[in-house]
């Protein structure tokens, strides 16, 4: 699973509104998301794998 070995760049989601959202960085192996109104909580870890099948669900017409 993916840990920070770095500073990372945060990115935030851009349907968010309101600030009610959740960001993501890319370490060198996957990716962590977190929650945009609690920072400083734990982040949760997913592979690159898990994360492009996330990606490719949401994609999907609804």
């Amino acid at each position: 699973m993916p840990q920070a070995d770095g500073p990372l760049i945060w990115k935030t989601s851009t349907y968010t509104d309101s600030g009610s959202c959740v960001e993501w960085a890319r370490p060198a192996s996957g990716v962590l998301v977190r929650d945009t109104k609690c920072r400083e909580r734990a982040t949760v870890p997913f592979s690159g794998d898990a994360w492009r099948a996330f990606f490719d669900w949401a994609r999907l017409p609804g």
